[in-house]
């Protein structure tokens, strides 16, 4: 599947987001998102541009944001998918124009000019995962498999085989956990 940088960006944001409220390696939930210096942290890390100055208010609206980026984790189907990024988006204000900042080619920005955060992260991840449904690739959209995870992840393998949220840490996990039961079956 091809993916142009800028879905890809959105896709690892949305991503990134969703898991701010997702379960912890010990199984219980943890939220990371709790207060402004981790919404400035977030837009640092995945260089949000145009965001100004930030206010509690943000902290809502990206909190709100993350829940409805969850959901399209959950959906049943594509129709629910369809309809669910539909009214993020809209609800965003999309303004969508052609861009070339950064170093970077020409690409498109779904978020209005002076959009806040929340309202860049609703159209612009919104529009990369109605990509995906576009494609016929919602079945991408992944939960981990480890029993102690469910953390978010867009499964870019080419036969879209992958269980994990990253199979050096949850995968190997489970594989070293079924190994060692094997040996102590056998040992017995």
């Amino acid at each position: 599947m091809l993916i142009n940088h800028d879905t890809r960006c959105a896709l690892d944001a949305v991503v990134d987001l969703v898991n701010t409220s997702a379960a912890g390696p010990e199984g219980g939930p943890h939220d990371t998102l709790t207060d402004l210096a981790a919404v400035r942290a977030f837009v640092e890390r995945h260089d949000v541009s145009g965001i100004g100055v930030l206010g509690e208010a943000d902290l809502t609206a990206v909190r709100a944001v993350r829940e409805r980026f969850a959901q399209a984790f959950s959906a049943e189907d594509a129709a629910e998918l369809a309809e669910l990024l539909n009214a993020l988006v809209a609800e965003a204000g999309t303004t969508p124009r052609l861009t070339d900042h950064d170093g970077y080619d020409w690409h498109v920005h779904y978020f209005a000019p002076g959009a806040s955060v929340a309202e860049h992260l609703a159209a612009d991840g919104g529009m990369a995962l109605a990509f995906l449904v576009v494609a016929g690739e919602r079945e991408r959209l992944r939960r981990c498999e480890a029993p102690d995870c469910g953390r978010a992840f867009v499964d870019l393998s080419r036969n879209r085989s992958r269980r994990y949220c990253d199979g050096r840490t949850c995968g190997n996990r489970l594989h070293v956990a079924a190994y060692r039961a094997r040996r102590k079956e056998a040992a017995s």
